[in-house]
Formats: C-alpha cells, sequence, structure tokens
C-alpha cells in the first residue's frame, strides 16, 4: 500500500532537520510542557488520588501507547506518522479516518492552551484578561504560533530546548521552598502536612479524565518524520524518554507542595501561582505566571508543528487541493498552517472540562485504530523492518492496546453527563467521528473528477 509522496520528496534534504535534543523538546511540549495543567487534578482528587494516578496512569495509558508508537515510527517513518501507518495497513479509508479523527482532536485540543494560557495571566493582570481581551490574547497566541512554525520545524524545535528551560525553571525553586516548608510543617502557614484525601463532594471522574489528557498526544510528533535526523533510532529513544520525564515533572512538584501542606482545596486552573506566593512570595508567582503562559505557548506552537503535516500529507495523497502541498523552503506547509490557525481560531471560548472530554474521546479513537494497525502490520508484513520492536510474540501488542481501549471507552462513559452546544458531549463527540464518512466519499470524488481531469 502507498504511503504519502512527500516521504520520498526530493527537497526533504534540504530542509534542516530536528536532532534528538529539539525533537525530545517537541514531544515533551506536544504531551506536557511542564505541571502547569494539572491543578485540577488536585482540586478534584486529592493530593493522594492525584499522585496515585499520575504514578500508575503511564503504566496504563502512556507506556503502551510510546512502545506502539516506538515501533510504527521505527518501521514507517514517514510525513504524516500515525496516518501513513493506518493507511499503509488498512488501507485509504481507515487513514483518512485516522487523519479525520486527529484533525478534529486538534480543534478543541489546540483551544485549550490560549484558554490557560489567559487563566494563568489572570493571576498577574485581572484588567487585562476580561472580556474581548481575553479573546484578544488568545487570537494573539495563535497567530504567534503560526509565524513561529512558519519558520520551520528545526527552528521551533531548537526554541522549544531553551523555552522549556525557562518553563520548568520556577518548578525547581517551589519544589525546593516546599520540601523547606514541609520540615517546618507545624509553624507553616497551614499548620502541618496536607490531607491527603480527596476534597468532599469533587467528582474524582473529573481528576481521572484531566490526568488521562495531560498523559496524551504521545504520536503527536511522529506527523514530522520527514524533518527528523534518523527517524527510525531517535523516535523510540525520545518517546521513552519523555515518558519519563513527563511522569516525574508532574509527582515530583505535587509530592512537594502535598508535603509543604498546602489544602487541596485550593487548587484550580492556575493555582500554582497561588502556591508560589505562599512558598516563594510575589516574585515567585509572578516566575510561575510568566513561565506558564510561555509554557502554554510553547505546547500551542509544537502541536501546531504535528497537526499542519496532517493536511499537507492528505494532500499529498489527493484527499485535499494541492494547495495544500505548498511549503515554503525551510519546509514549513505554509497554506496547511494558516487553515489549521483559522479553524482552532474559532473554537476558542469553550470551557475547559468540556474541552478536555471531547479531546479525549476523538484522540482515544483515534490510538485504537494505530494499535490495530500495529497489530495487522505484524501479521501482514512480518519482514518489514523495524529498528525497535516491541519484545515478545505478536499477541503482546494486543495486551497493551487493551488498557489504552479500556481508558478511552472510560473517558466516552464519564463524557455521558457533559453537555456540549445542549447536546450529550458523547453525542457530539460520536457525531464529530461519524463526520469522518462522508467527507471521505466527497474527497474520493473530488480525487476522481481532479484524475479524470489531468
Amino acid at each position: 500500500m502507498p504511503i504519502a509522496k512527500s516521504v520520498a520528496g526530493s527537497s526533504s534534504g534540504r530542509i534542516k532537520k530536528l536532532r534528538l535534543i529539539p525533537l525530545l523538546a517537541a514531544t515533551y511540549f506536544m504531551v506536557s510542557g511542564g505541571p502547569y495543567d494539572l491543578e485540577d487534578i488536585i482540586g478534584f482528587g486529592g493530593y493522594g488520588h492525584a499522585l496515585w494516578l499520575l504514578f500508575l496512569l503511564p503504566f496504563f495509558w502512556s507506556f503502551p501507547t510510546a512502545l506502539m508508537l516506538g515501533e510504527l515510527a521505527s518501521a514507517v517513518p514517514a510525513e504524516g506518522g500515525f496516518y501513513a501507518w493506518v493507511r499503509r495497513a488498512m488501507g485509504p479509508f481507515w487513514g483518512f479516518q485516522e487523519a479525520w479523527l486527529s484533525l478534529a482532536a486538534s480543534v478543541f485540543d489546540m483551544a485549550i492552551y490560549p484558554t490557560t494560557f489567559v487563566l494563568y495571566l489572570e493571576h498577574l493582570a485581572p484588567s487585562l484578561t476580561r472580556g474581548h481581551r481575553a479573546i484578544a490574547l488568545e487570537l494573539a497566541v495563535v497567530v504567534a504560533a503560526m509565524l513561529w512554525n512558519l519558520r520551520g520545524a528545526a527552528a521551533v524545535g531548537e526554541g522549544s530546548v531553551r523555552l522549556w528551560l525557562i518553563a520548568i525553571s520556577p518548578f525547581l525553586i517551589l519544589i525546593t521552598s516546599a520540601i523547606f516548608a514541609g520540615m517546618h510543617a507545624a509553624s507553616g502557614p497551614f499548620g502541618g502536612h496536607a490531607n491527603l484525601s480527596a476534597p468532599h463532594g469533587k467528582a474524582f471522574s473529573t481528576a481521572i479524565l484531566v490526568a488521562m489528557w495531560n498523559y496524551m498526544g504521545w504520536d503527536n510528533a511522529t506527523t514530522i518524520a520527514n524533518e527528523v535526523e534518523n527517524p527510525q533510532r531517535n523516535y523510540p529513544r525520545v518517546i521513552l524518554l519523555a515518558a519519563i520525564m513527563v511522569m516525574l515533572t508532574y509527582i515530583v512538584p505535587i509530592a512537594a507542595v502535598a508535603w509543604a501542606g498546602i489544602p487541596a482545596e485550593r487548587f484550580s486552573t492556575g493555582a500554582w501561582v497561588d502556591a508560589g506566593h505562599v512558598l516563594g512570595g510575589s516574585l515567585l508567582a509572578v516566575s510561575i505566571v510568566l513561565a506558564g503562559s510561555l509554557d502554554d505557548f510553547g505546547t500551542f506552537s509544537n502541536l501546531t508543528l504535528s497537526y499542519t503535516r496532517l493536511p499537507h500529507a492528505l494532500a499529498e495523497d489527493g484527499f485535499l487541493p494541492q494547495v495544500f502541498t505548498k511549503r515554503l523552503s525551510n519546509g514549513a506547509p505554509w497554506v496547511s498552517v494558516l487553515a489549521c490557525g483559522i479553524c482552532w481560531a474559532l473554537a476558542l471560548g469553550l470551557p475547559f472540562e468540556r474541552l478536555i472530554t471531547i479531546d479525549l474521546v476523538l484522540y482515544g479513537l483515534s490510538m485504537i485504530l494505530e494499535f490495530v494497525a500495529l497489530i495487522l502490520l505484524r501479521r501482514n508484513e512480518p519482514s518489514l523492518p523495524r529498528p525497535f520492536r516491541i519484545p515478545g510474540p505478536n499477541w503482546v501488542p494486543v495486551l497493551l492496546g487493551l488498557c489504552p481501549a479500556a481508558l478511552t471507552f472510560y473517558a466516552l462513559y464519564a463524557s455521558r453527563t457533559e453537555t456540549v452546544a445542549g447536546i450529550p458531549a458523547l453525542t457530539f463527540s460520536m457525531l464529530i467521528a461519524a463526520a469522518g464518512l462522508p467527507f471521505y466519499f466527497v474527497s474520493r470524488l473530488t480525487q476522481k473528477r481532479r484524475s479524470s481531469v489531468s
């Protein structure tokens, strides 16, 4: 089965490619960026549940996915990543559905980061984040990320290394201050270590969904395989390294503030700023605000890098107009960047929890297709070179895929109580997913017309 023609594009040799460390920074931002959006896990689940959840969830959600991605990315290092894998294993129909689910999820996923960007700034300058000013700031994030991406993948990846160091640095101070405060807990501002139990009346299911969202997105970096140096070697290493890094940068700060005694009830989106003010004063609080805003911008920018390669790959295969195949000399698919940016800007303003629910459902369905692709490629192309291969017989990938699939169905079940545009979030999500079918047939008809004309 052929894959996107751009894989063998003659211009790829002239493009400056992402090396190991910039790719690691880009992957880290695509999945996490740091502890900045964990506050609702603490607020809804309490410290004890949050710590157990963030420790155990990677073994059932992140690491199985990382192993699957490591094998597929090393075996089929094509532009479009997961789209190319599913297309090769299951044909153009399912490949298109995989791309559709991911692009549809991106509309809701990408609306989250400008929203949290503004929520962090609200702690520093509330007057600048009210009414139309909030929308203006969110649009500024979208435009700035688009401009950065027009400079090429290498520019975004290399800049992300510096951005990550800036974004994580206030937490190093916060952790140190929290440990010191915990050592003097009896005389501290809260009179002892924090209660580890869940806050009364809070929904733990919300904490689970937010934790799943904070641990998802491992496949995003694979769409830029054409712009990565030695992808067969670097992808498996980067994905597994990033999984460990993300887990540690989630658990350590939460354990530290629990040790310091800050009550879990005080945590909601942006509450790290308040924790910084209590533990380190106004200077640390301001540093967390600025670093948290930069973190959301970095995550948005790196996800822009990922998602905008999908329309380009679809256009190379004839599913979208050829205008989407246009690139700048640095490899940036500028038409795709502009089109995606406009779509993401239109989704700004939805509530945080509803965005997460829709995003999780669509992402989970696309991830199930990726596990199916892994299993089918193992069966149908056993001689395909796999520089990284999941150890064990062919039933091991099936076993690995069961846990992420079960968690996806849990997200489907949990979304039954949420509403979007007056209808249940589950129904809304499934309607979005089902819309990929008519779009595929319209694309095929358009593809046939173009072929007959040429």
